[in-house]
């Protein structure tokens, strides 16, 4: 079986590199609406002009349409190495979708598409890109490169995702960032894609994972995956329900109202505790809708890579 037969006939998706093409794509031609109007189709072959640089390679036509300086880049440039991690735990693959699309997705299907999606601009402007894929177990790992064909490795890895994660147990979220962290020896951006449950430590050590991310001078962005109705919002009809941790088979029967109030505190203090935590290490945290459009993983992406440097 050939790569391509491959990637269209394993994984979450039927064709993942189609559908982050349209992710992208979609971005693009709403670009208008977001912070980067005057950007065009054409930005994965400039970036843009910080002052001090030399001005012999500025654009002045593309200066002269959007009134922005943008340089020129060239096809041996690699000037950001990015490095994507994916929890694939249990608790990723909620809520339970038949069949995963654009408009319905669970937090895994949302993770696969948006790192897919960051991959295709990565490619068109020619940077490195590494992947590290964790669960109970640490899956995955591939240094950051630019090449085409580890391009398509990473796709196809991408999509095989959901194969192991469905049987896996808790997250081990703890002990694999500090593995993921010993691995970047060279100044990366990292994003990590991960709903943040866990059940390997305590908050307090999950946090000591995220800064030691920060070592080595990277920069690192969490985009914290939820079903923002159900799993923030407690929002469920109030007839009798059995609500079952998937990680650890632990269950409850009872009707949602009565513990909806207290659930919100809970999770809210949580995420409280999260951004500032964040905020201390100079973490960028990026609460994420899976519900919603990709436009606000697509403009993080775009802010984080013109502050890099």
């Amino acid at each position: 079986m050939d790569l391509q037969q491959h990637l269209e006939q394993s994984g979450l998706f039927q064709n993942l590199e189609l559908l982050a093409k349209q992710v992208v794509e979609g971005f693009i031609s709403g670009i208008h609406k977001s912070p980067f109007h005057g950007f065009s189709a054409e930005f994965a072959e400039h970036k843009i002009y910080n002052t001090g640089e030399s001005t012999k390679h500025i654009d002045w036509k593309l200066y002269g349409k959007t009134d922005k300086l943008y340089t020129k880049r060239y096809e041996e440039e690699t000037n950001l190495r990015c490095h994507m991690i994916l929890d694939n735990s249990a608790s990723m693959y909620y809520p339970e979708v038949k069949e995963l699309n654009l408009n319905n997705l669970n937090k895994i299907g949302f993770g696969v598409l948006a790192i897919a999606a960051l991959m295709n601009i990565l490619k068109k402007q020619r940077d490195a890109v590494g992947l590290s894929i964790y669960s109970d177990v640490y899956s995955h790992y591939s240094p950051e490169k630019g090449s085409e064909r580890h391009h398509q490795m990473l796709l196809a890895r991408l999509n095989e995702v959901g194969e192991s994660g469905k049987k896996g147990g808790g997250t081990k979220t703890y002990t694999y960032l500090h593995q993921i962290a010993e691995k970047l020896k060279r100044r990366s951006l990292v994003f990590l894609f991960t709903d943040m449950f866990q059940t390997e430590a305590e908050d307090e050590q999950l946090f000591d994972a995220l800064r030691h991310l920060k070592y080595n001078k990277h920069e690192v962005v969490v985009f914290h995956l939820l079903d923002m109705e159900t799993e923030l919002s407690f929002n469920f009809d109030n007839t009798p329900k059995r609500f079952k941790d998937v990680e650890t088979g632990v269950h409850v029967d009872l009707f949602a109202d009565t513990i909806k109030e207290a659930y919100e505190k809970e999770v809210h203090a949580f995420m409280d505790e999260l951004k500032l935590t964040c905020a201390k290490y100079k973490i960028k945290y990026v609460p994420v809708d899976i519900r919603e459009q990709f436009s606000k993983v697509l403009n993080t992406f775009m802010i984080e890579r013109q502050a890099f440097g």
